[in-house]
């Protein structure tokens, strides 16, 4: 089958025919129908991943169809039509039964602690904790970036800060999970701030829910706080840095209110310092999200069905997998990168 692998970390990934994948016990092989890139994606390229072995291959935001099953697999079958988060948990340990198999401690993750989905094939365990049927009416890029992004964002809203109708979010951060966090946020009620350095990223914020936007290129961090204070002189109820660095982190944190709720998202290359001082002082909670487990996907299904949620309209490039090399190396350069691609196989 044809895979997009690299060999080292920063090394120019490159297309090849690879060996197919076989099932284990518990697991299926699902031919990919389309897959997203992702910055976590490039996080693994670059060696923030200590879980990856060489040679690899990413990719952990998927739809496809099933062509084989493991003899344990008891729920789905050849020829369904499924994704599934990017954590993929075990459903056997304290955490999984717990309800928690986001966090699971035997957890796998296609992309990270075996082979992706930037191949025509790929192997995915536990299917039956795991899988999610994708009905043939769903759009084949909506149903991909459910796995990661979308299930993240909507996780780290509903589940860890509880966003509700009437509350202020601002969101720092506008590529593409923090997209996702501004469409969840105003399909709950919310009022959406977002922020970002780049206008058409802010344009596409507005786009999809925000109600003001604050654009950050060039500025101290203490001119965005004032300028994102300003939109809330209250403060914020919750905050979510979808970006990843020590400032976009710190000016979430330090625009809410006392007692506000921050959501940390984005990946960060290595620890930050954090204003504990407002966090103690105010005493605001810090929250991470790391995806959601299959059990929790009814609900963000349901806004999707009730087109409350159009995460297709996130999707700004369709990319072929000969095209992924290029792409990953771009978007390692850059930042400030807005909207989502997504690869389709078929291509």
């Amino acid at each position: 089958m044809r895979a997009v692998c690299f060999d080292g970390f920063s090394a120019r990934p490159v297309l090849r025919d690879v060996p197919e994948p076989v099932p284990s016990p518990r697991g299926v092989v699902v031919r990919v129908e389309a897959t997203g890139l992702c910055r976590s994606d490039v996080h693994g390229w670059l060696g923030h991943d200590d879980g990856i072995t060489l040679p690899h291959v990413p990719g952990h935001e998927l739809v496809g169809t099933i062509t084989a099953v493991g003899d344990d697999v008891r729920l789905f079958a050849v020829g369904d039509r499924v994704t599934t988060p990017f954590v993929c948990a075990c459903g056997r340990c304290p955490e999984c039964l717990s309800g928690n198999g986001q966090v699971c401690r035997n957890q796998t993750q296609p992309g990270f602690t075996h082979w992706g989905s930037f191949a025509d094939l790929v192997a995915l365990h536990d299917a039956d904790t795991n899988l999610i049927a994708v009905p043939a009416t769903l759009d084949s890029g909506a149903a991909a970036l459910l796995g990661c992004r979308f299930a993240t964002s909507y996780r780290g809203l509903v589940h860890q800060a509880r966003l509700g109708a009437g509350e202020t979010l601002v969101v720092v951060g506008c590529g593409g999970v923090g997209l996702s966090a501004v469409m969840i946020g105003a399909a709950l009620g919310a009022e959406v701030v977002a922020v970002d350095i780049d206008d058409a990223a802010l344009d596409r914020a507005t786009r999809f829910g925000a109600a003001r936007t604050v654009l950050s290129s060039g500025l101290p961090r203490e001119a965005v706080l004032e300028a994102v204070r300003a939109t809330a002189p209250s403060g914020f109820d919750v905050s979510v840095d979808a970006l990843g660095r020590e400032e976009t982190a710190a000016v979430g944190i330090l625009s809410l209110r006392p007692r506000g709720r921050h959501v940390q998202i984005g990946l960060f290359p290595s620890d930050p310092v954090i204003p504990m001082g407002a966090v103690i002082g105010k005493e605001i909670s810090i929250l991470g999200s790391h995806g959601m487990p299959a059990r929790d996907y009814p609900g963000l299904l349901d806004l999707v069905a009730a087109d409350r949620l159009r995460p297709q309209d996130l999707i700004e490039r369709t990319i072929s997998l000969a095209d992924v090399p290029d792409a990953l190396v771009a978007m390692a350069g850059d930042r400030s990168a807005g909207g989502v691609t997504v690869i389709d196989l078929r291509l």
